[in-house]
């Protein structure tokens, strides 16, 4: 496996991203919602000015549950699905190249422009809040919540790419990964709450449950490095944190990690085996 060639192919991923009109917009939706968040967080209580970061922290996470996984999802999606549907895929694989090689550098080209993209929402509405007062709130809330959406997007960039390696049409992956973000939006705590209470299910169960959606998983996790507790969430809260106490932290990044393994991995395995390409 070449190191040179992955990244050859990363930089045209990147150049191919970059010109989609998507990322702008999500980029600039993304930092004024966060400066919009970040100015009412305080504006309701009476004050008006830029919340600090640890108040601006606990107003994203909706929004990157929102707006994060969405946008990872697409462009995952139409990776390999869309070149493919051009022919572009069949020929770049005709050179001397291991789909190894292919599978890697698409991947790594994608996650460094979501990468990008939310470094510079995130990146522009701190500096502004820092500029505003909001420094002088601790800022490691709002450092955390950064990094939890990275491992996040990735979650879903994975989750893309699986579902662009089992299908042929863009608008057939994009459709599904559609339907996917839905899925993962609706079966948070209303879903779960409903689950719980149509089925009587112990609260054991109810936070196993909760860990197989992703969305939920940084959701707590982010909850938690800004509270250091999880209360708010209900008896499930309160179970994991007695159940698992310190070690909680590490089991939402482990199963964070796990998401962003898996997917990828099936993605490849079904990638390097199918024999139209």
């Amino acid at each position: 496996m070449s190191i040179r060639t992955i990244w050859i192919i990363a930089q045209k991923e990147m150049r191919d991203a970059l010109h989609n009109r998507w990322f702008v917009l999500y980029t600039i939706a993304f930092v004024g919602l966060a400066l919009a968040f970040s100015y009412m967080a305080l504006a309701g209580a009476g004050i008006s000015g830029f919340a600090g970061f640890g108040r601006t922290a606990a107003s994203l996470i909706n929004l990157v549950l929102l707006i994060v996984p969405l946008m990872a999802l697409t462009i995952g999606a139409q990776s390999l699905a869309g070149e493919q549907e051009h022919g572009t895929l069949a020929y770049l694989l005709a050179q001397p190249v291991t789909r190894l090689e292919v599978f890697a550098g698409k991947y790594l080209g994608l996650m460094l422009c979501l990468l990008a993209s939310l470094t510079l929402g995130f990146g522009i509405a701190g500096l502004v809040m820092a500029a505003n007062g909001g420094g002088a709130s601790n800022p490691l809330s709002y450092v955390r919540l950064v990094w939890q959406t990275f491992l996040l997007s990735l979650t879903m960039l994975s989750a893309g790419f699986l579902i662009s390696a089992l299908t042929k049409r863009a608008g057939v992956a994009i459709g599904i990964g559609l339907f996917l973000w839905l899925a993962f939006v609706f079966l948070g705590d209303l879903g779960l709450m409903g689950t719980a209470i149509a089925m009587r299910m112990p609260v054991g169960e109810l936070f196993l449950l909760s860990l197989s959606n992703p969305l939920q998983v940084f959701k707590m996790a982010s909850i938690l490095e800004i509270n250091t507790s999880l209360d708010i969430l209900g008896p499930a809260g309160i179970y994991a944190l007695q159940e698992y106490g310190r070690s909680l932290r590490w089991l939402f990044l482990a199963v964070l990690a796990l998401w962003i393994v898996a997917p990828a991995a099936f993605a490849y395995l079904r990638f390097a085996n199918r024999s139209d390409l």
